[in-house]
């Protein structure tokens, strides 16, 4: 009998792995996705949102803990569990040694990425890069790894784990680490989640996603049938305004439009609906998904002109270009004439100041509605520019809650050898929103104390060492 199970290929569940290998206890982990699929939703991200007091290698200036969390208390309007959150805030602050032993390099971010050289460690190759360094640093350290197995029900008394099942195959260990992503990539279960609204129409059919395929949310639905005490709304999510032409699974990063603070967004009739210079890109852009997501036919359409180009990072597909506005209108299927209303009505209400789309500027609009509170400059400079616009999903918050030793709760007791991490607990921090890099921030704080425990509750250990000290040593 193994020491510890884990359920799961990301970026939670490698940390979980390693931790516990680390720890001395033998580890196998179970991976859903054929290998050239694996690690979940990690081989898209690109950083990780760091703490720090001074400025470290790739991160300058300092972004201190407050600041942090200010900056995920907005974003979550309060719905996050601030110790937890905290907890992984500081845990942010020192991780980063122990992934580089483990074969994760860092570097600056490229121009154009989103101004979160001050917050965010960058990942040199991405995530798949950080993915496969994990895989090799887990192998080399004995760990066991199956591929192509999909764990769909557990055997669990009492609130404990007693093993897990995979094609009918019994596998039983002595703690058991869940970390198997969330539920994005069930299109039955997203419909389910978000209902038909006032249109008739039902939102989640024409939702993108922007992760892997293999998130289907199985051992979620199980726990929860199981009676484990769960958090989160099931319609929330990282749901991000993404080009309407990109894949329906893992289209990634590259699929992500950031030109929306630069220019305007209409909907399918031609209309502004939101302020799209509200705040800086990389605390907003995850709330645009959910923006489009409300809109008639889920669809919106990015606009800007000439003077954009070259300010934010360009998507893998060209913009629609046009001479005109009445061209660009035309091509992008929006009527003409409420096309040329919204825009002059925006040109007329700009009072453009001193651009500068590296700080909270005083280009703004008076006299309209929605307003635009920064960036704001007439769009009047042809070439003009245009991206459809669909709802991207990431990954869901719904998830099981915990506490900060990452245990897996049913009627609110702690399991004391079930733990969870990543994606399937993150709604304990996320609530709803989104700001750039937390999720890894997230999967790496407790999968790293999930697999901690996990090998002490295997090993007997699990009364004497504190998650605080286990991490700060490791």
């Amino acid at each position: 009998m193994v020491d510890v199970l884990v359920i799961g290929g990301g970026n939670a569940a490698l940390c979980a792995a390693l931790m516990a290998r680390e720890a001395g206890a033998s580890v196998l982990l179970l991976e859903s996705a054929p290998k050239e699929w694996r690690g979940g939703n990690s081989q898209h991200t690109r950083n990780l949102r760091c703490m720090h007091d001074a400025p470290q290698d790739v991160l300058v200036e300092a972004y201190p803990e407050e600041e942090f969390w200010q900056d995920l208390l907005k974003v979550t309007g309060g719905i996050t569990n601030e110790h937890l959150a905290r907890l992984v805030i500081r845990a942010s602050s020192s991780c980063r040694d122990w992934m580089r032993k483990h074969g994760v390099n860092f570097q600056p971010p490229l121009s154009g990425a989103l101004h979160v050289a001050r917050t965010n460690a960058f990942f040199m190759g991405g995530g798949k890069a950080l993915v496969n360094a994990y895989f090799r640093s887990a192998e080399s350290l004995g760990v066991q790894i199956r591929y192509n197995a999909p764990v769909d029900r557990l055997d669990l008394q009492d609130g404990r784990f007693v093993a897990a099942y995979v094609k009918g195959e019994r596998i039983e260990a002595k703690a058991c680490v869940l970390a198997a992503g969330g539920f994005e990539s069930n299109i039955e279960w997203l419909r389910e989640a978000w209902g038909q609204n006032e249109r008739g129409e039902w939102p989640a059919d024409n939702f993108l996603i922007r992760g892997t395929r293999f998130n289907k949310g199985v051992l979620l639905k199980f726990m929860m049938d199981a009676g484990a005490d769960i958090i989160g709304d099931p319609s929330q999510s990282h749901c991000v305004a993404i080009d309407a032409r990109a894949p329906l699974y893992d289209g990634g990063i590259c699929t992500r439009i950031d030109c929306v603070s630069l220019g305007v967004v209409v909907n399918r009739d031609a209309q502004r609906f939101y302020d799209e210079g509200e705040d800086f890109w990389p605390k907003r852009y995850a709330i645009w998904g959910r923006l489009v997501a409300n809109q008639p036919g889920q669809i919106g359409y990015s606009i800007i002109d000439s003077k954009a180009i070259g300010r934010f990072m360009p998507p893998v597909f060209p913009g629609t270009i046009a001479d005109t506005l009445e061209e660009l209108a035309d091509k992008l299927g929006l009527d003409r004439a409420t096309f040329m209303q919204t825009l002059n009505e925006y040109n007329a209400a700009c009072r453009v100041g001193k651009f500068d789309h590296t700080a909270l500027d005083d280009c703004h609009t008076e006299g309209i509605t929605p307003n635009k509170t920064h960036w704001a400059r007439p769009i009047d400079r042809a070439p003009f520019y245009g991206y459809p616009l669909r709802p991207g999903i990431t990954f869901t918050y719904l998830g099981l809650k915990v506490n900060d030793k990452a245990a897996v709760h049913f009627n609110g007791q702690p399991s004391d050898n079930l733990y969870v991490a990543g994606e399937m607990m993150a709604g304990n921090v996320l609530g709803k929103g989104y700001t750039a890099g937390v999720g890894m921030s997230i999967g790496t704080a407790f999968g790293r104390i999930a697999g901690t425990q996990a090998a002490q509750a295997a090993l007997g250990q699990g009364k004497n060492n504190s998650v605080g000290a286990s991490l700060e040593t490791a």
